[in-house]
């Protein structure tokens, strides 16, 4: 441990002052992961190719999508009482995405799109789901980016999810004392040992998707809803995966910040 550890280095925590990711070597396959995002096509524009190498590996995906998408329309001729039937669509859209990549199962939490705070109602339910289904690593995005360049503010509804989800994930998921109600439910305690987060300004693990680069295009093609059937999707995702691939040499990558929980 260095004689001077940085503030807010894990070498400052006598119990966490160990290496913890090593930016050359790919992290393995988890056994089982669960994926927490706020909207219906989320997935799959982040961390599809992450996630169908990873099926192939023989990983067990669980997606928790937050919201239905019930939002995601500017049709002029559609008002508040198309919601429900929008609702629908992105629904069985996600599900086929999911297919496409190998998800065991997707969850839906029905919170208000466009409007989600990071309550602790939602915490505890994501508390919940984590202690039902015991993933050994949990992917959501990273709270703290908020802009990326100058031309594009990150989503609100995806901050909140997932300042909700890191917050579930720790302390929430593995401490028997918070949120006793669940404990009443049969939801005993879990320990999630790794936490990739997704859009994070400073990655420190690349995952090689050049082997599902398609089968992430493939996915995110199945959210019609939003995103038509242009072929210039198909360039945005292979320049993205391109660039997100160049500081380990991948042809294609998709970059996470790993934290190390045990």
């Amino acid at each position: 441990m260095p004689d001077n550890p940085s503030p807010l280095s894990d070498a400052s925590i006598p119990e966490r002052g160990i290496a913890k990711v090593d930016p050359l070597a790919e992290p393995p396959a988890p056994i089982s992961v669960m994926t927490i995002n706020a909207h219906p096509d989320d997935q799959e524009f982040s961390v599809a190719g992450t996630l169908a190498k990873w099926a192939r590996a023989g990983c067990v995906i669980t997606a928790v999508c937050v919201t239905d998408g019930d939002a995601g329309s500017n049709d002029p001729d559609k008002g508040a009482a198309y919601k429900p039937a929008l609702a629908l669509v992105r629904q069985g859209e996600q599900r086929e995405a999911g297919a496409v990549i190998g998800v065991k199962e997707t969850v839906f939490l029905h919170q208000p799109d466009g409007e989600l705070q990071h309550t602790l109602a939602l915490r505890r339910d994501l508390t919940r789901l984590i202690r039902k289904y015991k993933p050994e690593a949990v992917i959501c995005g990273d709270p703290t980016a908020r802009f990326y360049g100058n031309s594009y503010m990150n989503h609100p509804d995806h901050r909140a999810a997932a300042d909700a989800a890191c917050d579930a994930v720790f302390p929430s998921a593995g401490t028997r004392l918070i949120f006793t109600e669940l404990l009443a439910e049969g939801f005993e305690p879990h320990n999630v040992k790794r936490l990739y987060l997704h859009g994070s300004e400073k990655p420190d693990a690349w995952i090689d998707i050049t082997g599902t680069i398609d089968v992430k295009i493939r996915a995110l093609r199945c959210h019609r809803s939003q995103v038509g059937e242009g072929e210039d999707l198909d360039q945005r995702m292979r320049e993205w995966a391109e660039e997100d691939g160049k500081p380990r040499g991948f042809k294609y990558a998709e970059a996470f910040r790993v934290m190390v929980l045990e």
